[in-house]
């Protein structure tokens, strides 16, 4: 299934930290704070551990959901960013 993950995280440390982790477990990054991929349960579950020891006691905000095909449907890109060239 289909997995966001969201952060917000003050610290530069933990946050790169939470990078490299949703890295490692194959998702893309689609905007600063932002990953999707494709997740079984169980690596979601083991993801969201990981992500939970991460944080520790520092101040932030994890938010990891499933999405189903259904509802990825729904979603809308809104974008306003210029056409990049081909080479870029």
């Amino acid at each position: 299934m289909k997995t966001f993950v969201i952060y917000d995280i003050e610290e530069d440390r933990i946050r790169n930290k939470i990078l490299e982790t949703c890295r490692d477990y194959g998702l893309e990054h689609v905007q600063y704070s932002t990953f999707f991929g494709e997740l079984n349960h169980n690596r979601r579950e083991e993801l969201k551990l990981r992500l939970k020891k991460t944080l520790g006691r520092k101040n932030g905000k994890i938010l990891v959901f499933p999405i189903c095909d259904k509802d990825l449907k729904l979603l809308e890109n809104i974008c306003n960013f210029p056409e990049l060239p081909p080479d870029a």
